[in-house]
């Protein structure tokens, strides 16, 4: 089984798990929605491309090709959590403002006629930086942590 794909998968479930805990010191609430949901503390999607590059650059050297396409590969994965998916969250947060003011101006206004949407936009997409920061440096540190088990596992099967 290739550990480079079990590394970056452990490490975007291990994000998700923790996205409960980080609500919970937010909210106070305990709520297992919230290993379901994109956006949130820490970015499973940082983590998963950050754990994969730092595995194979462990594993095959800082100069080695496919240490190359995981880095750009998870810069590029980094960039649009934090950038083009928190927008799309925010002009989304906007829309549903904007449907709820049309909402409050159809009934002082009997002859507008407006039909709400059956659901709201989803707003949380993307994430802060800082949540990008925080799965990026779990992603390396799991990362390191599985290239480094499975060199012992390696040393002590060659003694």
């Amino acid at each position: 089984m290739n550990k480079g794909i079990i590394t970056a998968l452990a490490s975007i479930g291990i994000a998700q798990g923790l996205k409960i805990l980080t609500h919970k010191r937010l909210t106070g609430k305990w709520d297992i929605k919230q290993a379901a949901t994109t956006g949130g503390m820490p970015s499973s999607h940082s983590a998963g491309v950050s754990a994969l590059a730092t595995y194979i650059a462990a594993n095959k050297g800082s100069r080695h090709t496919e240490t190359a396409l995981a880095t750009v590969f998870g810069v590029i994965v980094m960039y649009d959590a934090q950038g083009i998916r928190r927008h799309t969250g925010e002009i989304a947060q906007l829309v549903n403002e904007l449907e709820d003011k049309f909402a409050d101006l159809s009934g002082e206004f009997p002859s507008f006629e407006f039909v709400a949407k059956e659901k709201e936009l989803k707003e949380i997409l993307g994430h802060q930086p800082l949540e990008v920061l925080g799965g990026a440096l779990l992603g390396i540190t799991l990362g390191f942590i599985s290239a480094k088990y499975e060199d012992s596992k390696e040393g002590t099967r060659t003694q």
